[in-house]
Order: C-alpha cells, then sequence, then structure tokens
C-alpha cells in the first residue's frame, strides 16, 4: 500500500492554508501517496475557540499591535508555553483528533504551530504512529513550532538553522527548504497579456497594492498617497475578502479608473505578481516568499509586531525590500522609488537571489525521503532548550550539567534524542559497552527496565519511546 499523507493547517489568515493547498498539490502527483487529505484544524473545532484564534487575533492586530508582539516575544523561547493552554488546546481539539485517527496518516505535515501541538501531544499519548513532518511558514523560527517528538522541520533560512541548533535541536533533524509557494512565479509571464486583461497600461510601472485575505483598512490610507504622487504609474489593488473596504477604494479612485484597478479576493496573484513592479503591503510569511520567487521588491507597510517585523527584517537586509514607517510618507517612499528604476531593478535581483519558487516539490521529495524515527527531547533537555533561547547561549555553554547531548543512533547515524549531561551521567553505571573516549552508549531493554527506580521518570520516558519495539539500545552520544 502507497503512504496516506494528511496535510494539517490553521486558518489563522490565508498563508498557512495557501502553503498546505501547495503542499497537497505536490503530494498528489507523487506515485509513492495512495491518499492525500488537507485539513484546517479551526473548521472542525468550536465557534468560540474558533473565533479566539482567528478574529481575536487579527481584532488585537488592529486595537493593540504592541500586546500581539507582546505575545510573541513571551512565546519566542521554545517549551515556554504554559500548560493549561495545552489543555485548552486538548479541549477544544477533541474532533479534529478524531478526525485525524479516522484518516489513519502514515505521514501527517504541519504548516501551523496548533496542528503541531497537538500531534506531537498524539503520538506522546500513543494514540496515533505517524511521521511528524513541520513545515513553518516564516523567515524567522519561533518557539510554538517545536515540540516533542517530531521527524523533521523546515525552515526557510540558513540563520534560522544555526539558532535552532545553537539551542539543541540537532541539526540532522533541521532542513532549510524556503516556504512552499504557487508554482510557476519564477517563470516568465506575458506582461503585456496580463495587463491587457485588467485594462492597464505596458508602458507604466505597475504597484500591486494588498490589503491581505482580510482586507487591511490601512489600504485606504495608501491608495490616499498614491493618488498624490508625482512619477507615472498605475495600479492594481487587492481587497481579500472585504467587500465594504472595495467599495470605499472603487469610491476613492472613481475620478482615476484609468490608473487603478479594484479587486476582491482573486486567485490571479500568482499573475499580478510577475507583472507589477513593486508590491506594497504587509510582509506575511507567504506573500514576502511568493514575492521573492516572483523577483518581485517589496514596499512594507505596517508589519504586525513579531513575525512580520522578523519578516520585515530579513527582506531588508537582502535588499530585496523598503520599509515605511510613517503612515504620511507612504506615497513618498514609492515615488522616491519610480525615479529610480534602477534600483528598483537591482531590489528585483535581491529577491530572485533569496526566493525559493521549487520549496513545495522540494519538501514532497524530502518527506517521502525521510525514514527516521521520531526524534524524541526529555523533559530536561526541553528546560536546557528554553534556558539556551533565553539566555541567548549555545545549548553546549550551558553549565556542565544542563548542556545537551544527542543520542544518535548507531545504525543509521540519526539522531534520536536529546537529553542533559547529568542525565547522561545517571545512566553511564548501567553501560554495557563503552570505548576509550566514552562515546558508544548501549543498553538492553532489560537494563533500562533495571534503571527505572534511580532515574528520573521523564529520562526513562524518553529512553522507552526511543526502544520502541526494539530489544536493545545501541546509540553514540554527540554534543
Amino acid at each position: 500500500m502507497g503512504r496516506r499523507v494528511l496535510i494539517l493547517a490553521a486558518g489563522i489568515g490565508s498563508g498557512h492554508n495557501i502553503a498546505a493547498g501547495v503542499l497537497e498539490s505536490c503530494f498528489q502527483t507523487a506515485p509513492e501517496v495512495d491518499a492525500v487529505q488537507k485539513l484546517d484544524i479551526l473548521e472542525s473545532t468550536n465557534e468560540i475557540y474558533r473565533m479566539l484564534y482567528d478574529d481575536g487575533y487579527f481584532a488585537l492586530v488592529e486595537a493593540a499591535p504592541w500586546l500581539v508582539g507582546w505575545g510573541y516575544d513571551e512565546s519566542d523561547a521554545p517549551f515556554r508555553l504554559a500548560q493549561w493552554v495545552s489543555l485548552w488546546d486538548r479541549i477544544n481539539t477533541t474532533a479534529t483528533a478524531k478526525a485525524i485517527k479516522a484518516f489513519r496518516p502514515d505521514i501527517v505535515v504541519c504548516t501551523h504551530f496548533l496542528p503541531t501541538r497537538l500531534m506531537s501531544l498524539m503520538l506522546t499519548r500513543g494514540v496515533l504512529e505517524a511521521k511528524l513532518e513541520v513545515v513553518t511558514t516564516d523567515y524567522d523560527f519561533q518557539g510554538l513550532w517545536l515540540s516533542s517528538p517530531f521527524n523533521h522541520i523546515f525552515v526557510a533560512r540558513e540563520e534560522t538553522k544555526a539558532h535552532m541548533a545553537a539551542i539543541g535541536v540537532p541539526a540532522d533533524r533541521i532542513t532549510v527548504s524556503g516556504i512552499p509557494v504557487r508554482p510557476g512565479l519564477e517563470d516568465a509571464v506575458d506582461r503585456k497579456a496580463v495587463l491587457t486583461r485588467y485594462g492597464l497600461r505596458p508602458d507604466r510601472p505597475t504597484l500591486l497594492i494588498s490589503a491581505g485575505a482580510a482586507g487591511g483598512p490601512y489600504t485606504q490610507t495608501i491608495v490616499q498617497q498614491t493618488l498624490r504622487m508625482r512619477n507615472e504609474f498605475q495600479a492594481v489593488v487587492v481587497c481579500g475578502r472585504n467587500d465594504q473596504l472595495k467599495s470605499q477604494i472603487e469610491g476613492l479612485v472613481a475620478f482615476n479608473r484609468d490608473r487603478y484597478r479594484v479587486l476582491g479576493y482573486t486567485n490571479d496573484m500568482p499573475d499580478l505578481m510577475r507583472t507589477a513592479s513593486l508590491f506594497v503591503g504587509k510582509p506575511g510569511g507567504l506573500s514576502s516568499s511568493e514575492c521573492m520567487a516572483a523577483g518581485l521588491p517589496m514596499v512594507l507597510i505596517h508589519p504586525i509586531p513579531g513575525q512580520e517585523v522578523r519578516n520585515s527584517d530579513f527582506l531588508l537586509e537582502e535588499g530585496a525590500a523598503v520599509r515605511c514607517n510613517y503612515q504620511t510618507t507612504v506615497g513618498y517612499k514609492i515615488d522616491q522609488l519610480l525615479t529610480e528604476p534602477d534600483r528598483i531593478t537591482r531590489m528585483a535581483e535581491c529577491a530572485r537571489q533569496i526566493g525559493r519558487p521549487g520549496a513545495g516539490p522540494y519538501i514532497t521529495s524530502a518527506v517521502l525521503g525521510d525514514d527516521s524515527a521520531p526524534l524524541w527531547i526529555s523533559q530536561a533537555a526541553q528546560k536546557s532548550v528554553l534556558a539556551s533561547s533565553e539566555r541567548g547561549i549555545a545549548a553546549a555553554n550551558l553549565y556542565a550539567g544542563r548542556r545537551v547531548r544527542t543520542l544518535i543512533d548507531a545504525p543509521t547515524g540519526m539522531s534520536a534524542g536529546v537529553i542533559t549531561t547529568a542525565q547522561l551521567d545517571s545512566l553511564l553505571p548501567a553501560k554495557a559497552e563503552s570505548d576509550s573516549s566514552g562515546t558508544n552508549l548501549s543498553l538492553s531493554a532489560d537494563q533500562i527496565s533495571s534503571l527505572r527506580r534511580r532515574t528520573e521518570p521523564g529520562l526513562m520516558f524518553t529512553l522507552r519511546r526511543i526502544l520502541g519495539k526494539a530489544n536493545d539500545l545501541k546509540l553514540q552520544l554527540s554534543g
């Protein structure tokens, strides 16, 4: 029988589901896959839970963005989540857990941290046996994405991998893949044909002004500013699912219909991105990665504190974007860029250099080729990862007992678990075999059982999970 692949997202914004949809299409074309299902876990939860995570989040973004930034910073370190939050998630995702078990997946791919937490819990409790593959959808790593156990985590850039490895995550479990984007963004497009489709001219630079899927009210400010610009331009304004915003924008540009095209939600974004000269909007993970894949420079507006500010920092560092810190100078900043077409060309090239248009197929191939067993991080090691992240100290440089050590499965060479030096010391008297450097650890199931009385429960649990159905445990140590 072929593989059964379940892709889990959470509809907080549109990016996580777009990434999930890209992966769904890729897995559907893989010959070794028999069945693929995509599930937005919020759709199977109760209304209160759904509103708190989706509507509540965007209400906070609008009313108190500083609070969103504070929440992001508070949860930035891995394994910091309060126990009551996990309990709240568990209570409200009962139906989701039933749907997951009913599908009987061999592989679960998560494009949001909520289903990642749920899946780790199900694997820990032994109610499901499946590979857990985690696909992050922002340029920076955020601690909520890391759970135990998991098989593999896919990140957007090299610095993210370096950070995760420094705080104690085994490097062989981290792959730099980029964020899955819709296909064809890197391909040439008939620009004239796309512009003709919208009644626009090929001899003018084109602004693609995006309000996001929900339709941000700041879009009115952007359009008002562009009305006063000196340079020649034309604009496509995408208002998402906000019909009221679309009507308001149409009213604003009523006397400039030759220069503006106002759209609601559209599936034409890949063509528009390959046609436009500049993207004006927020640096969401998907929006940013699709612009980079298309070689489209960005003018960044109102990044949400936390992940979008981090995305913004990366894009600015790479020379692919400019950021508008004042609402009053958005038009001025765009005007400045339009007077420097060579600069826009350079920004477009910088965007292409960091774009990863093939992320979806790459991740699909890597997931299907992943033969690893789950990686288990002991509770003590989780505290060390947390301490390393909070203090900005590499996990290998924590004081002796809290340093992390990676258990490596000797036959495969893959990491199998992460424990602390103190936990390792408690195992050394029971070692059946040892080389002169003390880097080999071999324990039988009987020996592990004999450790029960003098070894902490968290370590025993980790060892039993690593041992699985085997009769002995032959590991090497790293770190």
